[in-house]
């Protein structure tokens, strides 16, 4: 695996812990038990680096991971997932890595976030994308463990009535805006419940264009992400506040695979090895920032 340095701007963020994330849900399938795959218990005493076979996947010797593009910092960098840079591109490296693939067996397939949940067959072993792990969408796909543990964050432009909010009461007040499909936008809808309904936005480029335009008051997207909008990609943006959605419990992002997939259980093996011999700490570490200082908002 890959072990570059991020870019200027997200090291000036700091060192990253527990962050949270935004990945969507509003028109997705429902599930029972979210980040339960068949195998998710099964990983204990299963050696990732023997356990893939190639009826496992969806070409031999191929290891085939999907993403959407753009691919945004910082879990990507430079929008090129296959540099093995950004938080989600060294992850799924390092997985790879552990199941036995060098990097010249590791493709990647554009997979638009919103098609990744569909149900159906795939065109990817998994997709890594900020995508949250939901019962709705485990109705219809598979996923991993969880990689990465996720809350909602508010970025607005200073000196507006969004960067004056410090409820969840005060934003609902507000014109706000979300990615199609994302956990943020639902966000949105169940728990601030705004008078005006959100602005809908095909991506996150489209949200951050409509802030900058003052067409929304505040836009919401996962931690990390916000942490680089504001940073590096808005100037004059601020981070308002978190969140953590729904009834408070943490959210997780995981891999997804075509649900039956016989490979989770051999990434979860993986993911598993790598909390354990903190590998995957330190690649957040390298990757995401400290938000320590971001207030939370209730």
């Amino acid at each position: 695996m890959r072990r570059t340095l991020a870019s200027t701007a997200v090291l000036a963020l700091g060192t990253l812990s527990a962050l949270t994330a935004c990945a969507p849900v509003d028109e997705e399938p429902t599930a029972s038990d979210p980040g339960s795959s068949p195998s998710a218990t099964e990983e204990a005493g299963v050696d990732p680096a023997e356990c893939v076979t190639d009826d496992m996947l969806l070409e031999p010797g191929v290891l085939t991971v999907g993403t959407d593009s753009p691919a945004y910092e910082p879990w990507f960098v430079d929008n090129d997932p296959t540099n093995g840079e950004g938080y989600e591109s060294a992850v799924a490296y390092e997985v790879a890595e552990r199941l036995g693939f060098s990097e010249d067996q590791v493709t990647w397939t554009k997979v638009p976030f919103n098609t990744s949940y569909a149900p159906g067959a795939k065109e990817f072993d998994f997709d890594i994308n900020q995508i949250s792990i939901t019962p709705e969408r485990a109705e219809v796909v598979d996923f991993s463990a969880g990689y990465y543990q996720a809350a909602q964050a508010v970025i607005a432009l200073e000196g507006t009535a969004g960067a004056e909010a410090t409820s969840l009461a005060d934003l609902a007040d507000l014109r706000l805006g979300a990615q199609t499909g994302t956990t943020s936008l639902t966000a949105i809808r169940e728990i601030i419940q705004p008078a005006e309904d959100p602005s809908v936005f095909e991506d996150t480029n489209a949200a951050k264009q409509a802030l900058d335009n003052d067409q929304v008051d505040a836009i919401l997207a996962d931690l990390p992400t916000a942490f680089y909008i504001s940073a590096v990609e808005i100037p004059g943006s601020v981070i308002v506040g978190q969140f953590q959605p729904e009834t408070g419990e943490q959210e997780e992002f995981g891999m997804l695979f075509e649900k039956g997939s016989p490979l989770v259980a051999c990434v979860d093996a993986a993911l598993a090895a790598m909390t354990e011999d903190g590998t995957l700490e330190a690649i957040e570490t390298e990757w995401l920032s400290d938000v320590v200082d971001v207030p939370e908002l209730q």
